[in-house]
């Protein structure tokens, strides 16, 4: 009788903690899909507090430096038109005025969600247009620390998203996300995002290569707003932790809605850019 009552209880007792434990793992579930839903609401919130500008335009200087701390400068038209629809990305183009050797090169980016973004470089020495490969996204853009894919890289629909933890970024408190591209061919594993909580604004982004090891930190500084609505960083430093190079961009103003269209974004156009 002892040992039928011990039997009963024993089954009783992992009944009782087999239950517990399918009360755990059912919240252990909700909180990972809470914290993939947080971390893509605080994203999308940021990405469209951006939203709305139509199109833009800006003077920009690049400074390159090696390992050793030697510069060159490049200066550059950036433009850019915004596509509305969240599931098509925007469309850009780069236009480098200096130096004389690279004076009218040319990058044209149609940004893509899923799929590979169409990238071409006009290179006048070859007065040719070169489509950009999808395996080829991940190279540095004309010996910058900048790849090919870093220029359309932020859009929101690119990526699976995880909310890790809230800590202070400078004078700010910024919110960290995780953001795993969805894009095949991504030279990145994943990507750790700083979003600052009261502008909604990205401060700092960390690029983890294919090999799963932390290769560039990209920093937000000078952040500027237009039109009381409008965000813009006007100096981004991007800095290869694996070889010591960086790269920085220094913004000049912005100029919203000057009329840019479609047609300012064609592949046939660019032979004519200078």
């Amino acid at each position: 009788m002892n040992l039928i009552k011990k039997y009963v209880v024993d089954i009783r007792s992992i009944f009782f903690i087999s239950v517990l434990l399918g009360i755990q793992l059912d919240i252990d579930a909700v909180l990972a899909e809470s914290l993939d839903e947080k971390g893509f609401n605080l994203a999308a919130r940021s990405d469209r507090s951006d939203r709305g500008f139509g199109d833009s335009e800006t003077e920009m200087t690049m400074i390159l430096r090696n390992a050793a701390g030697k510069s060159a400068s490049r200066t550059l038209r950036f433009t850019t038109l915004e596509v509305p629809d969240e599931s098509i990305g925007d469309k850009s183009l780069i236009l480098f005025s200096t130096p004389r050797d690279i004076e009218g090169t040319a990058l044209l980016s149609h940004a893509k969600m899923l799929e590979s973004d169409d990238q071409w470089l006009y290179l006048p020495a070859l007065k040719r247009v070169k489509r950009i490969s999808s395996r080829n996204k991940s190279g540095p853009f004309v010996g910058s620390e900048f790849a090919f894919e870093d220029f359309t890289a932020s859009e929101l629909n690119k990526f699976k998203y995880n909310y890790l933890k809230q800590e202070a970024c400078g004078s700010l408190t910024c919110d960290v996300i995780e953001r795993i591209p969805l894009y095949e061919n991504s030279g990145y594993t994943k990507q750790i995002a700083w979003v600052d909580s009261a502008d909604y604004q990205l401060r700092k982004i960390e690029f983890y290569d294919r090999k799963e090891s932390l290769l560039k930190e990209l920093i937000f500084e000078d952040y500027r707003i237009y039109e009381e609505k409008y965000w813009r960083p006007h100096r981004l430093v991007m800095k290869n932790l694996q070889t010591k190079k960086s790269s920085d961009l220094i913004y000049g103003e912005y100029k919203f809605k000057v009329g840019l269209t479609d047609i300012d974004f064609v592949k046939g156009r660019l032979p004519g850019l200078r």
